[in-house]
């Protein structure tokens, strides 16, 4: 602890003395969760989609299995990213669709689809040479 109490900063979070901690909290629960392959997919399809039912969500996301599905939608039901509507029928049917809250955060995370858009040829180029300085500093691998 330092004389005040406090926490150290972190290297990844400068310090601010006006910032909540609740919302450094938040944005860091949040950037794990987004950063979450599901989650992001999950804001997209409902994005480009509206308000799908379980089942074609689940298609459409292409490759989640049930529980996961399950889980993503639970936590961002939890988050107000999505709202959950069940429909008085037999058998019942469950449908979700984006809150304003997760339509906002979809479009807060455009930025890094522009930015992999701006620099996709740079990071292909940048991992090509790794791999080759990879494979030529690499010991031979000699079968017996």
């Amino acid at each position: 602890m330092r004389a005040t109490d406090e926490p150290a900063p972190t290297a990844a979070a400068p310090e601010y003395p006006d910032v909540d901690p609740r919302v450094e909290a938040l944005v860091n629960e949040l950037i794990g969760r987004v950063a979450d392959k599901w989650t992001m997919i999950v804001l997209e399809v409902l994005a480009e989609h509206g308000e799908l039912r379980f089942t074609r969500l689940g298609e459409l996301a292409g490759g989640i299995s049930q529980k996961m599905l399950t889980q993503t939608l639970r936590q961002m039901e939890r988050d107000g990213l999505v709202v959950r509507t069940v429909h008085p029928v037999v058998p019942p049917r469950v449908e979700y669709r984006l809150t304003e809250l997760g339509a906002g955060l979809g479009a807060a995370f455009c930025g890094v689809w522009i930015w992999a858009a701006d620099h996709l040829r740079e990071v292909e180029v940048a991992r090509q040479a790794f791999d080759e300085r990879a494979r030529a500093s690499a010991p031979a691998v000699r079968a017996y």
